[in-house]
C-alpha cells in the first residue's frame, strides 16, 4: 500500500494545508499602508477639530471668543451660554422636534410596510400602477411643491401646527421607503407566505407575523434614515410655522442666530445641545443601523 501523503504531486491534507498557509503568512510581511494611515489621520483631524472648536467656543464668554486663541480653552470658561439657551425655550423646541419626528416616522414606516407587502404579493395591475406612482414621488423635489403644500395646509387650517410639518414630511418620505421595503420583501420566499395562508392565517396576520419580523433590518434602517431627515428638515418648518409654540430645533437655531446676533458662543451652545439627541440615537442604534445596511447590501 502506497502512502499518498508522501507523493510530490498528491494534494495536501487539510491540516497540512493550514500549517502551510500559516507558515507562508509568517514568512511574508505585509508592507504598512503609510499613505492610507496618513489619509486616515488627516480625515480624523478634519472631523475632530471642528467639533473641538464648537464645544470649546460654546464654553467661552463673548470677550474670550473675540480676544483669545480660537483653539485654546482660555480662562473664562462658563456655562452661562447653555443657561441662556435653555431659558430661551430650547426644551420646548426639542419636544416639538421629537413629536414631529416620531409622528412622521410612524406614518411613513407603517404605511410603507403595508404598501410594500401589497405590491410584492398582489398581481393586480392597479397595484403595479400604484407602485409606479410611488416611484414618481422620488423625482419631485420638496422645493418644487412648497406653494401647493402651503395652499393645502392653509385650506385645512393646519398652518402653524405640528401636524402641518408631519403630513408633508411623511408624504416625501414614503416613496423611498416603499422602494426599499419592496426590494427587501421580494427576496422573502413565497413558500413562507403560502404556508401561513394554508394554515388559515389572514393577510393581516401574514403581514405582522411574517413580513414585519423578516423585514426588521430594513425597517430599522428606514426608521433611522427618515428620523434624521425630519430632524434636520428646515424648509417645511420655515414655510409652514410661525409661532414659537410650533417651532422645531432647526428653525430655533436660526432664531437663536437672530436673537444672539453678536453672541456666537450662545449660538454654538444651542448647536451642541441640538446635537446631543442625535448622538444618543446613534450610540443606541448604531449596531442595528449597521446590521440593517449590511443586510441591504448583501441582497
Amino acid at each position: 500500500m502506497v502512502d499518498t501523503a508522501h507523493r510530490p504531486d498528491s494534494p495536501p491534507r487539510d491540516g497540512q494545508a493550514a500549517r502551510t498557509s500559516v507558515a507562508a503568512g509568517r514568512g511574508t510581511r505585509t508592507a504598512p499602508n503609510v499613505l492610507g494611515g496618513l489619509a486616515g489621520l488627516l480625515w480624523l483631524v478634519i472631523v475632530v477639530v471642528p467639533v473641538y472648536w464648537l464645544v470649546v467656543t460654546s464654553l467661552k464668554d463673548q470677550a474670550g471668543f473675540l480676544g483669545g486663541n480660537p483653539l485654546l480653552p482660555g480662562e473664562g470658561l462658563t456655562l452661562d451660554n447653555y443657561r441662556d439657551v435653555l431659558a430661551a425655550g430650547f426644551v420646548r423646541y426639542l419636544a416639538n422636534s421629537v413629536v414631529v419626528a416620531f409622528g412622521t416616522v410612524a406614518i411613513v414606516v407603517l404605511t410603507s410596510l403595508m404598501a410594500a407587502h401589497t405590491i410584492v404579493r398582489s398581481p393586480s395591475r392597479f397595484v403595479r400602477t400604484a407602485f409606479k406612482i410611488f416611484l414618481l414621488g422620488l423625482a419631485i423635489p420638496a422645493q418644487a411643491t412648497i406653494i401647493p403644500v402651503y395652499f393645502v395646509i392653509t385650506r385645512l387650517h393646519l398652518y402653524d401646527t405640528l401636524l402641518a410639518l408631519v403630513l408633508p414630511s411623511a408624504a416625501f418620505g414614503i416613496p423611498l421607503t416603499v422602494l426599499i421595503l419592496t426590494g427587501f420583501l421580494r427576496d422573502v420566499p413565497t413558500e413562507l407566505f403560502d404556508s401561513m395562508r394554508i394554515d388559515g392565517a389572514t393577510e393581516w396576520q401574514v403581514l405582522w407575523r411574517l413580513a414585519a419580523p423578516l423585514s426588521r433590518p430594513a425597517l430599522i434602517t428606514v426608521t433611522i434614515y427618515n428620523a434624521l431627515q425630519v430632524w434636520n428638515g428646515f424648509l417645511f418648518p420655515l414655510i409652514l410655522t410661525q409661532s414659537a409654540e410650533a417651532r422645531v430645533l432647526p428653525l430655533a437655531l436660526w432664531s437663536f442666530q437672530g436673537e444672539f446676533t453678536i453672541n456666537v458662543p450662545a449660538v454654538l451652545a444651542a448647536v451642541v445641545l441640538s446635537t446631543i439627541p442625535l448622538l444618543v440615537l446613534y450610540v443606541v442604534g448604531r449596531r442595528q443601523l449597521i446590521s440593517g445596511l449590511t443586510a441591504g447590501f448583501s441582497r
